[in-house]
């Protein structure tokens, strides 16, 4: 028989409500920061595929944004971006926030993961959040809301049962051959990753709108021309207002030095290289609409 015997590979769709825990768990599986993380929904805009590989398989996380209810072009995109993840995985896993109440949008979830054609797991995620016999009753009324064919209690952050997902996640892919090189982490180029750890320095800073009103783009890239030289890169913030644009350069260039000082410093770290980040702050308003900018974004669907 081929060479595959035995050996698992496929893809796994993480979807959820915003703020469900999806990031943190794709990168805890992975090892490595291939998505950004905040306390804000709609942190994630993007299909972030991360990959995990092992001798027995090869698994491909597709990290998707958070099933909402979409008021612009942009959340439209991701919503889309997120309808066809589910359509063109081996697997689904749906995130439960076990803090939160059950409502309608995690009604609309559950509905929306039944209708694809992938075996589904069901996830409660945050279980070192609350307290057992509250978690117990809800995994059994949860667990009554949709055909699952597993139903896993699990911390992203504190590692608590992603062991258990991973191999259970495993066993469900086909065998087939490796989809990505072994030393593969994610398909995002190195440009995207910069552009998002911008934003997300910019997420932790901002409060109010301002989080869902900016964005980050890439404007220029110069590689040094010599071994062990300093990569230039130029980027642009751009805000949906011009009274926003005061706030991200703050009081003396204060909260943009900051934003600055913290992504170049996870940027060199992503790089293995030292780098210059400049960062210019321009107002593009409506841009949340403008098709030509989500496109230069990324922002598919």
């Amino acid at each position: 028989m081929s060479e595959t015997r035995g050996y698992r590979a496929g893809t796994v769709a993480l979807v959820g409500r915003p703020n469900a825990g999806k990031s943190t768990l794709l990168n805890r599986l992975v090892g490595a920061k291939v998505a950004i993380t905040s306390n804000k929904p709609q942190t994630t805009r993007h299909r972030i595929r991360g990959v995990l590989t092992r001798p027995s398989g090869q698994v491909v996380f597709v990290d998707t944004p958070g099933v909402h209810r979409p008021h612009y072009r942009m959340n439209k995109r991701m919503m889309n971006a997120t309808r066809a993840a589910l359509h063109d995985v081996d697997l689904v896993a749906l995130l439960v926030d076990v803090t939160e109440d059950p409502g309608a949008g995690l009604r609309y979830a559950i509905d929306l993961v039944g209708k694809a054609e992938a075996p589904a797991f069901l996830l409660l995620n945050k279980v070192d959040r609350i307290a057992k016999h509250r978690l117990l009753p809800m995994i059994a009324s949860l667990s009554k809301k949709g055909s699952w064919a597993e139903v896993i209690p699990i911390s992203a952050l504190k590692g608590d049962n992603c062991e258990r997902f991973l191999d259970a996640a495993l066993s469900y892919l086909p065998e087939a051959a490796p989809l990505f090189p072994d030393d593969a982490l994610t398909d995002r180029s190195e440009r995207f990753l910069t552009a998002e750890l911008v934003r997300e320095q910019l997420l932790r800073r901002t409060r109010d709108e301002l989080p869902y009103t900016t964005a980050v783009a890439v404007d220029e890239w110069q590689e040094p021309e010599r071994d062990g030289g300093t990569v230039r890169i130029f980027a642009t913030i751009m805000v949906d207002a011009e009274s926003q644009k005061p706030i991200v350069i703050g009081r003396g260039g204060k909260m943009i030095k900051a934003v600055g000082t913290a992504a170049r410093q996870q940027i060199e770290e992503m790089l293995g290289r030292r780098v210059f980040l400049d960062l210019r702050v321009k107002v593009r308003s409506g841009w949340r609409e403008d098709a030509p900018i989500l496109d230069q974004l990324e922002i598919e669907g």
